[in-house]
C-alpha cells in the first residue's frame, strides 16, 4: 500500500548519477525541490555523462508532466508518487538555522518545510556534508545506495587454500575437492593452492561449473613476457581466452592491470589476428576543462591523458625488440625468460612497431570515453582503463556498444576515486564486477601484488 505520507527529497547529485532515481522509492512520494531543477540546468549542455543524465532527468519530467501538474504531484507505474516543491515558506516560516544564499541550504529548506508540514521527510543525497547538515536540523538523511557493494561482498575472483605441497602435483587435489563442497564457487572463479611451506610453490585452478576445475597454465608467448605472480596469471587466463567477453581487472598501483590488458591485446591483434584492432579509453577527469577545449587534433588532445599507455606500450615495444635484436641493444629486458611460441599461426612477429606506427596502421585506437556514445564496436579488443571513476550507468553504455567478436576490459583501483560522489564500494568498476559474477562470460580478477618497485608497493600500503 502507498503511503504518501513519506516523502523522499532528492538532491541534484543524486539524478546526476542515476536519471532513473525518481522511479526507485516504490509506494512512496519522490520530491524534487524547483532549487534541484535550476541547478541540472546548469548541466544540461555539457557532453559529458552527466549532461546526458541531466537531460534523460528533463526528458522523463517531461513526460510526466503529462499525467497532471507536477506541482501538485503525479502517479508513477512504481504506485508512489512524484512532486516538484515549490517553496514558499519564508526562512523564519520555516525557523531553519541555515543562510539560504547558499543553493544547498535552500534544498535543505524545502526538505525542511516538508517536514514541518507533517511529512514523514527523508533526504537522499550523496553529499556527505549535505548529510551531515541536514541531521543537524533534524531530518533523517541517507546516501543513495542503490548500487554499492558492502565491503563483506567486495569479489576478488580467487580464494587462497594453504595445503601439503604433495597435493600441488594431482590435477584435482583432495583439499580443493572437499573445500569445494563446503565453498560455493563462481563460474571463472579461481582457486590458488599454495604450499603451507613454501608460498611460492603453488598451482592454480579455475572453476568452470559443475564441480569441475581447469587447471591453469602460463601462456606460451612467443614475446619475453610473462606473469610474475599466481593473481598476473590468472588475469592472462581470462585475457586470452577467447569464450570470456568481459574481464574486470581490480588493484592498487603498480599490479599491471592496464600492462597485462595491452599486453594480451597488443598480442591477439598483432600475432594472432584474433581481433581487428585495440581500443584503449579513460575518463578524461584530472584537473582542467573538457578535452573539447584543448587545441589539437584528437590524439593531441588524448596525449597527456593517455601518458600511462605510451609508458606501458613503451615497455612492451622495449621488451619484445631488445629480445628479438640483443646485438642492438646494451643490457637485456630484464629477468624475463622468453617462453616457447605460443601462437598456432606461422607468422612471426620481428619487431613491435611504436604506439604512433601501431595508430597509423589502424591497429591501436586511443580514443576519449565522451566520443563512444551512440557507437558500435565490432571485433576489437576493448581496454577501458580508470573505471573507479566511472558510474555503473556509464559503464552500461560503454558496454552495450560492444558488437559481435569484441572483449571488454575494465581496470582500475577503487581506493583511487576522483570523481565526487563516488566511492570505494560505489563505482562503476566494482558493481560490475558483483553484477556479473557467476556468468560463463565474464572474470574477475583483484590483483594485490605491486611488481612497480618497492617505493610504490609502500606508497599504495602507507599513504
Amino acid at each position: 500500500m502507498a503511503n504518501f505520507q513519506k516523502k523522499y527529497i532528492l538532491d541534484t547529485n543524486v539524478l546526476l548519477d542515476d536519471p532513473k532515481a525518481i522511479f526507485s522509492f516504490d509506494h512512496s512520494t519522490v520530491a524534487i525541490p524547483i532549487e534541484v531543477l535550476e541547478e541540472l540546468d546548469q548541466f544540461k549542455t555539457e557532453s559529458s555523462q552527466k549532461g546526458f543524465n541531466c537531460r534523460e532527468v528533463i526528458r522523463h519530467l517531461d513526460i510526466l508532466r503529462g499525467r497532471g501538474s507536477l506541482a501538485s504531484g503525479v502517479p508513477l507505474d512504481n504506485e508512489g508518487f512524484l512532486q516538484i516543491l515549490v517553496n514558499e515558506m519564508s526562512r523564519e516560516e520555516c525557523q531553519i538555522p541555515l543562510s539560504l544564499r547558499i543553493t544547498d541550504n535552500r534544498v535543505l529548506h524545502a526538505a525542511y518545510c516538508e517536514k514541518q508540514k507533517g511529512f514523514d521527510v527523508r533526504f537522499i543525497s550523496q553529499d556527505i556534508n549535505a548529510r551531515v547538515k541536514a541531521d543537524v536540523i533534524g531530518i533523517p538523511a541517507f546516501d543513495y545506495i542503490k548500487d554499492t557493494v558492502a565491503r563483506e561482498d567486495l569479489y576478488k575472483g580467487w580464494v587462497r587454500l594453504k595445503v601439503p605441497s604433495v597435493q600441488l602435483k594431482h590435477e584435482a587435489p583432495h583439499d580443493l575437492l572437499e573445500f569445494s563442497k563446503e565453498y560455493q564457487f563462481s563460474l571463472n572463479e579461481y582457486a590458488l593452492l599454495e604450499s603451507k611451506n613454501n608460498p611460492f610453490n603453488y598451482a592454480l585452478y579455475r572453476y568452470t561449473g559443475n564441480g569441475k576445475f581447469k587447471t591453469v597454465h602460463s601462456p606460451s608467448l612467443s614475446w619475453p613476457l610473462q606473469a610474475r605472480n599466481p593473481q598476473q596469471l590468472m588475469a592472462l587466463d581470462l585475457l586470452f581466452d577467447p569464450t570470456i567477453q568481459l574481464v574486470s581487472l581490480l588493484g592498487p598501483a603498480g599490479t599491471g592491470k592496464t600492462f597485462l590488458a595491452l599486453l594480451a591485446g597488443m598480442y591477439q591483434v598483432l600475432l594472432e589476428h584474433s581481433y581487428e584492432k585495440m581500443l584503449v579509453t579513460r575518463p578524461v577527469i584530472p584537473l582542467g576543462p573538457d578535452i573539447g577545449y584543448l587545441p589539437g587534433d584528437v590524439q593531441e588532445k588524448l596525449h597527456n591523458w593517455m601518458q600511462p599507455i605510451y609508458d606501458n606500450m613503451d615497455f612492451i615495444s622495449h621488451s619484445v625488440n631488445v629480445a628479438q635484436h640483443p646485438q642492438d641493444h646494451e643490457g637485456n629486458a630484464g629477468d624475463h625468460r622468453r617462453p616457447h611460441h605460443r601462437s598456432k599461426k606461422k607468422t612471426y612477429q620481428k619487431t613491435l612497431p611504436s604506439l604512433d606506427e601501431l595508430i597509423k596502421a589502424n591497429k591501436l585506437s586511443l580514443e576519449a570515453i565522451t566520443y563512444m556514445r551512440g557507437r558500435s564496436i565490432p571485433y576489437q579488443f576493448v581496454l577501458i582503463d580508470e573505471v573507479q571513476n566511472l558510474t555503473s550507468h556509464e559503464v552500461k553504455t560503454l558496454i552495450s556498444r560492444m558488437g559481435e567478436g569484441s572483449k571488454v576490459i575494465l581496470a582500475g583501483d577503487a581506493d583511487q576515486i576522483d570523481v565526487p560522489f563516488l566511492s570505494r564500494y560505489h563505482n562503476g568498476l566494482v558493481i560490475t564486477g558483483k553484477k556479473f559474477k557467476n556468468q560463463r562470460l565474464a572474470g574477475v580478477v583483484y590483483l594485490e601484488s605491486s611488481e612497480r618497485g618497492e617505493l610504490s608497493k609502500l606508497a599504495a600500503e602507507l599513504l
